[in-house]
């Protein structure tokens, strides 16, 4: 059952055209990963199905509301946790959970109950009546969590959740969103720039370039468009329209000096292509990444956002409401 259904999505921003036609299905429990460049249109997508941004035409329905004619409804569905922090520091990890669920209209017959199972849930009930300021990076990215979990919603967007922790808070920080997700019966849409993140907790993964997805599968099918495994050398001499030239080699990179070679059973094949190098400085025979076909489909220059970027999610939310639409 799909939870989130778009066709034909597009939003333009005067002559600048942020998505230029989505369509997505994803289905209700899925672990979804929105993946692109700056600038590719994922924020912007994210936004229209938050109703944060009125689409230009085309459609999209969260759990079964659509989001132009019905949007207070979808909001209801929804919960976000942004890239920016967004807890009121001056309040303790249960009186942010208190004042959500009161905005949420959680009834008092069940508010304290939720509040306790999701702080549970986070472990965070040992730190649950001191100051969130007081709260580590990954202290305050749980608790976060929890709020965008508490109301229960259909669908939970999380923006970048774990940038700029360090990698054992981030590992740690999937486990509960993992755990959330299986508890709460909740769909999971994401955005991160953390390739091997979306590799290892996304069912499925869609690639937006351009304002277009532009591919759309599991990660394991994804890995395996590349065509092969990947043999990485560095040498002083690289002939590369020999390499080219080879049946078994199906894709030839340079990259600063560096050759990435697509090849089927590197393990056979990788002397007859090292004996036409010389000087060999290193050798890495690997399996394709997540990373790899990023950067296959959308090329390897660093863009500069575009309108669509040009702010974090919470900057999005105080232009909607300036506009009273």
């Amino acid at each position: 059952m799909a939870i989130i259904l778009t066709s034909a999505l597009k939003k333009s921003f005067g002559r600048i055209e942020a998505v230029a036609g989505v369509d997505l299905s994803i289905q209700k429990g899925e672990i979804f990963g929105l993946l692109g460049p700056n600038g590719a249109g994922k924020t912007t997508t994210i936004g229209m199905l938050c109703t944060i941004i009125r689409p230009s035409s085309g459609s999209a329905f969260l759990a079964g509301y659509d989001v132009v004619r019905e949007p207070s409804r979808v909001r209801r569905q929804v919960g976000i946790v942004f890239q920016d922090p967004t807890l009121d520091t001056v309040l303790t990890g249960r009186e942010n959970l208190e004042l959500h669920a009161r905005l949420y209209s959680v009834s008092s017959r069940v508010r304290k109950e939720r509040i306790e199972q999701m702080l549970e849930l986070v472990d965070l009930r040992h730190r649950a009546d001191d100051i969130t300021r007081t709260y580590s990076g990954g202290m305050r990215r749980r608790l976060e969590l929890a709020r965008g979990l508490l109301h229960r919603p259909a669908v939970l967007f999380l923006d970048e959740p774990t940038l700029g922790l360090d990698p054992q808070t981030r590992a740690r920080l999937w486990e509960y969103i993992k755990k959330t997700a299986h508890a709460e019966q909740t769909t999971i849409v994401l955005t991160t720039h953390y390739m091997e993140e979306a590799e290892q907790v996304c069912d499925r993964v869609g690639i937006i370039d351009h304002g277009r997805i532009i591919a759309l599968d599991t990660p394991e099918k994804l890995k395996e468009t590349m065509g092969g495994e990947m043999v990485v050398v560095r040498a002083a001499k690289q002939p590369l329209e020999k390499i080219r030239n080879l049946p078994y080699v199906s894709e030839v990179r340079e990259n600063d000096g560096t050759l990435e070679i697509i090849t089927k059973e590197a393990h056979r094949h990788l002397p007859k292509i090292l004996s036409l190098m010389k000087d060999v400085h290193c050798v890495e025979m690997r399996v394709p990444t997540l990373n790899d076909v990023f950067i296959k489909l959308t090329g390897r220059d660093i863009r500069d956002d575009t309108v669509e970027d040009a702010g974090s999610w919470v900057d999005s939310i105080a232009r909607y409401r300036q506009r009273g639409s």
